[in-house]
């Protein structure tokens, strides 16, 4: 076992009450069901259409900026979080048998260290944070609302993802790969960089979907690489960084689940992509 002692009963929990919060709305009665559904042209039934990029607001200012993440924090808890919380939890359970494996070929390819060497420093809120700002402050010199809210919305993604990984580490207490600290469950390199990638997808669409996920899930790989994170680390990382990249981007939307049934009385619960 790679998680010792407590830590091993903190993870089993934790995927219980993963399993408990998808269970719990999912089994609501069918009447309430029905009243969050409506059909579209196909005769699925569909949850919270989502609107487009996120419209810049009329004010971008600090205080704005700090009441927006405000507002987001209460944003948090939604269906749409619950089920990124599920999909993240159970890919890290799913992936968490190849934890003992995947470092150590990761670390003995000769291609890897040169490669890698750069993610440690990409990944980190500090250097995340202030290309952030930049951009903010950018926006705010030129007076153009659309650039200070990108970079508005990019600190607040990642504070916002940096927050929930931190009491997460402290609650959680998994030992790192390579013995340095209690802290490795889960990656903030990982969460803060996907909530960077998605917050610039939010707002860019399929022009920017492509390279920021590939840079997000590279320096993801460069922390299995370092040995100071497990696969199941990251991956869980992963979605709490788009968690809050969406909450921040798109606070009061649904994602747009569909239910469609099928004989025999069962219904295949899908997202629907692209709307």
């Amino acid at each position: 076992m790679l998680l010792k002692g407590g830590m091993a009963l903190n993870f089993r929990l934790f995927a219980i009450l993963v399993v408990c919060g998808i269970a719990a709305p999912l089994g609501a009665q069918e009447s309430t069901l029905n009243l969050a559904l409506a059909p579209d042209e196909a005769g699925d039934q569909v949850v919270g259409k989502p609107a487009g990029p996120p419209p810049t607001p009329e004010h971008t200012g600090v205080v704005a900026t700090l009441k927006d993440l405000v507002t987001d924090v209460k944003n948090l808890p939604s269906m749409e979080n619950l089920l990124w919380v599920s999909v993240g939890g159970g890919a890290a359970l799913a992936v968490h048998p190849a934890d003992s494996h995947v470092n150590p070929t990761l670390m003995n390819q000769s291609w890897a260290h040169p490669v890698f060497v750069a993610g440690a420093y990409l990944g980190q809120s500090y250097t995340l944070l202030p290309v952030a700002a930049t951009i903010y402050i950018v926006g705010r010199a030129k007076d153009n609302k659309k650039v200070s809210h990108i970079g508005s919305d990019l600190l607040q993604s990642v504070a916002i993802a940096e927050g929930m990984t931190q009491a997460l580490k402290y609650t959680v207490r998994r030992e790192r790969p390579d013995g340095s600290g209690p802290n490795s469950f889960p990656s903030g390199h990982a969460a803060d960089t996907f909530a960077f990638a998605t917050a610039l997808e939010r707002h860019f669409g399929w022009k920017l979907y492509g390279p920021a996920y590939i840079f997000a899930s590279y320096v993801a790989a460069s922390r299995l690489h370092d040995n100071v994170h497990y696969l199941s680390d990251v991956v869980f990382g992963a979605s709490i960084g788009i968690i809050a990249g969406r909450t921040v981007t798109r606070p009061g939307h649904e994602l747009p689940i569909a239910v469609t049934a099928v004989p025999g009385g069962a219904a295949i619960v899908y997202i629907r992509h692209g709307e």
